[in-house]
């Protein structure tokens, strides 16, 4: 069975390694969207995966260490495409949650990666 939980977040980037006449090399925002999913079997007592509370207050931090910051300050993440942010933030909750199977990351509506580590 896979569960998973929602969360968004708001920075700023820019992709330092684009033709200098491409657009996203200069600085703009975005609203993320980041849904983690784990996979595992219902605990027969509690009938979970695992507790969204848990989930939640274990994705929490890493989220809070993004939103509203600019991405390339970030140890890591100084070329912050969607597939590089999506590789530092499975670095971070893998450990976390062992469980974990994908991230999804939008970075718009219609855009975004999956990563399954």
């Amino acid at each position: 069975m896979i569960i998973y939980k929602k969360f968004s977040f708001d920075s700023a980037h820019y992709l330092p390694l684009v033709p200098a006449s491409h657009k996203c090399g200069r600085m703009h925002g975005h609203t993320y969207q980041l849904t983690v999913y784990l996979s595992g079997t219902p605990d027969p007592h509690s009938g979970w995966v695992a507790d969204f509370g848990d989930l939640k207050r274990g994705i929490q931090p890493f989220v809070d260490l993004l939103d509203h910051r600019l991405l390339n300050d970030i140890p890591g993440l100084e070329n912050p495409t969607s597939e590089n942010l999506s590789v530092w933030l499975w670095q971070k909750i893998k450990p976390v949650f062992p469980a974990l199977a994908k991230i999804e990351l939008s970075e718009t509506p219609g855009t975004g990666v999956i990563y399954e580590g």
